[in-house]
């Protein structure tokens, strides 16, 4: 058996205005042919788990492209054009391939086309025709339209946030993809809108943990080939937006439409509790000071590089500073001008610098501090986060600057923080600090619900904020909760079905 395998993946948070080109996806991964495989082969990411599977079972690979940029503004016309044109053409050349499987996201957004991995499914449908299995893995923070559902086979979510089931996806997708081409079923896919929004919320808890319970339940079912609870990504402005729940049967649709239904009703009536109450950065110290143990994790969600975001805010780190906090420490902040100039002042110099703040002023204004310069790094590690461990991180020059009594890691490569190595990589050891401060909205939690004594979210204003009627939207279909009155939205959801293999 021969599968084809590749990737196009972007989280686009169309309110950044920071766009996303090409020399974005080269900075991150833009790969060809086996350099994919020797890349993600061991690595718990998506690809990694259909390698890793398709090696196990002893299935050839052809491996296609891979792009995956870090999320950030709209995808340039030019740059779509590119990528679609790398993914097509290398769709076009093959030869006795049984199936494809891709690694997309379900957010993508590019000049002209507000639903991208519609766009490209429908595109490779047409070059791969009907006999084809065409099977897909998306984030759960996929804005998931009828087009995908239309033109793929089966369309796998990780369960996830963190997502820790990226590798399980993966290996699930060659697992779906050997049973079509043996025709052991045909899937028959179906999908549910509502019409509401949620900020980001971690499946570690309620009431997202609950809503996943339901989808396993449906699961327990032979017949239910994948139940998937899909938040949307409430940072775009489309008309995509929205929660969506996706079932696919062996063989019965009427299965499947039972399975979303029940599921959709379920998000519905817990819909109130996925918005959490605001905490200040002032707030966020407050708490952190009086509770007992350590660490305490402040997590600034608001300025997600994870969620398109400049990453070099600076509200919750000036707050800290105006505190006068010691036995702290803050990491990342995007600011590679800075980086650059403790690398050519050296360990042990004092720098004057204005520190972070210079994308918008949103984010908030730089900081003019002066800052020893303790620690130099070329910003390498290996993740070890239970989410895609083993991949190899670049994160350029960066520097760890203590400014007052505070360790801050500045980096030239804008990302959130995954788990401690970035802090390891410059001797701060996170375990023992009273504060730990951090840019991510809920990815971190994979490494530090297990180490962290409390963690307190923070959400100061950006463009990832929790409080989503902080965002000029104008394209949404409306009406949609929660920035409009709902009574019954499950009068207003759609629910249809696929067109491929039903």
């Amino acid at each position: 058996m021969k599968i084809a395998i590749a990737q196009i993946a972007h989280e686009t948070n169309t309110f950044s205005s920071v766009p996303t080109t090409r020399e974005s996806f080269e900075l991150w991964e833009l790969e060809y042919g086996n350099d994919i495989l020797e890349t993600h082969r061991n690595v718990e990411d998506y690809l990694g788990g259909m390698v890793d599977r398709a090696e196990e079972k002893g299935i050839e690979l052809v491996p296609l492209v891979s792009a995956f940029a870090n999320p950030s503004g709209i995808i340039t016309r030019e740059t779509y054009t590119f990528l679609k044109n790398q993914l097509l053409s290398s769709i076009s050349d093959l030869h006795d391939v049984d199936a494809l499987c891709l690694a997309l996201h379900g957010a993508a957004v590019a000049e002209g086309v507000d639903d991208v991995e519609g766009d490209l499914l429908r595109d490779t449908r047409q070059i791969v025709g009907d006999d084809i299995p065409v099977v897909v893995t998306l984030d759960l923070h996929g804005n998931i339209t009828q087009t995908m559902v239309d033109h793929a086979d089966v369309l796998l979510g990780v369960n996830f946030y963190p997502h820790t089931d990226s590798y399980d996806r993966g290996k699930e997708a060659i697992d779906v993809a050997e049973k079509l081409v043996a025709k052991a079923y045909h899937p028959a896919m179906v999908i549910q809108r509502l019409p509401l929004m949620l900020p980001t919320s971690t499946t570690m808890h309620s009431p997202a943990r609950d809503v996943n319970q339901r989808c396993w339940k449906w699961e327990e079912d032979p017949d239910i080939v994948d139940c998937t609870f899909f938040h949307g990504f409430a940072h775009t402005d489309c008309p995509e937006v929205a929660v969506t729940v996706v079932a696919t049967a062996r063989n019965d649709q009427t299965l499947a439409r039972k399975a979303v239904n029940d599921v959709a009703k379920y998000i519905w009536s817990l819909k109130n509790g996925f918005y959490p109450e605001e905490v200040t950065p002032e707030d966020a110290i407050r708490l952190a000071l009086a509770a007992p143990g350590r660490p305490i994790v402040l997590n600034e969600t608001s300025d997600n590089p994870g969620g398109g975001t400049p990453g070099d805010g600076t509200h919750l780190l000036r707050a800290m500073l105006k505190a006068d906090l010691t036995d702290a420490c803050f990491g990342t902040i995007y600011d590679p001008e800075v980086a650059l100039i403790a690398h050519k002042a050296g360990v042990g110099s004092r720098i004057d610098i204005q520190l972070g703040g210079k994308t918008d002023a949103l984010h908030g204004h730089p900081l003019s501090v002066q800052a020893y310069v303790k620690t130099l790094s070329d910003g390498k590690f290996i993740q070890t986060s239970p989410m895609w461990r083993g991949k190899k991180m670049d994160l350029g020059k960066s520097a760890r600057l203590q400014i007052q009594g505070i360790d801050v890691i500045v980096c030239s490569v804008c990302s959130q923080v995954f788990d401690e190595q970035v802090f390891l990589l410059h001797g701060i050891d996170v375990l023992e600090r009273k504060i730990v401060a951090l840019k991510s909205s809920q990815h971190f939690r994979a490494a530090y619900e297990s180490i962290a004594e409390t963690i307190i979210t923070v959400d100061s204003p950006g463009l990832s904020s929790r409080q989503l009627s902080s965002f000029p939207y104008k394209r949404l279909t409306r009406p949609i909760y929660p920035l409009d009155e709902v009574r019954d939205g499950l009068s207003l959801s759609q629910t249809t079905g696929g067109a491929a293999n039903v």
